[in-house]
């Protein structure tokens, strides 16, 4: 598959086969992942597959809780929150066979000083997201599903995902990705903007 291709094949996938991803190919994604850019070559992230039973059980109530969370955030209505809980515990929105959260090590830096805190930490959330598109672009060449979860940020919840994970809080969540086989063909939607609204030339 070329990389355009995979670029426009690539779609967030919520549902999904309830089959194992064999492990080589999740060592491919994570391969792909540590392909990416990182600020001055520090390679401070870390990926945690979450594979047993019980522990991707408490990712996915994770998740439901955030989603709760995110929903009463915009004002939705609980009658809307309600047909979420349907989608999410009848219908198995995100329930995945695998879940990989992706941490980055605050500790692990190139400037040191109060005044680079800022700086260095988003340089390692960039480059963070960067190896998560890879690990995306890859699932799609391997037939995999994937979709960014962002919602186990909201605090007391990455609290739970670091703890899961055997980390403590020099360790920062990026986000986690559910991945597995999609339930079902997911078409890619248009983007809203156009090119020349989102580009600018000088």
């Amino acid at each position: 598959m070329e990389l355009g291709e995979a670029i426009l094949k690539r779609t967030s996938v919520r549902y999904f086969e309830g089959r194992d991803v064999p492990e080589d190919a999740i060592k491919a994604l994570i391969e792909a992942a540590v392909r990416a850019p990182t600020a001055s070559s520090l390679e401070n992230w870390l990926f945690v597959v979450f594979r047993s039973e019980e522990a991707r059980e408490r990712i996915y109530h994770l998740i439901a809780r955030g989603m709760e969370e995110y929903y009463r955030a915009v004002n939705l209505s609980e009658e809307k929150i309600e047909k979420l809980r349907k989608k999410m515990y009848e219908g198995g929105m995100y329930r995945a066979p695998v879940y990989i959260a992706v941490f980055i090590d605050k500790r692990v830096r190139f400037l040191k000083g109060e005044e680079f805190d800022e700086p260095e930490l988003l340089w390692s959330v960039e480059s963070a997201a960067m190896a998560i598109q890879n690990l995306m672009l890859k699932a799609v060449e391997l037939g995999l599903g994937t979709v960014y979860v962002g919602v186990t940020n909201f605090r007391g919840i990455e609290e739970q995902v670091r703890t899961l994970a055997g980390l403590d809080e020099n360790y920062y969540l990026v986000g986690v990705i559910p991945v597995g086989y999609p339930l079902e063909k997911a078409a890619p939607r248009k983007r809203r903007k156009t090119l020349e609204q989102v580009t600018r030339f000088i």
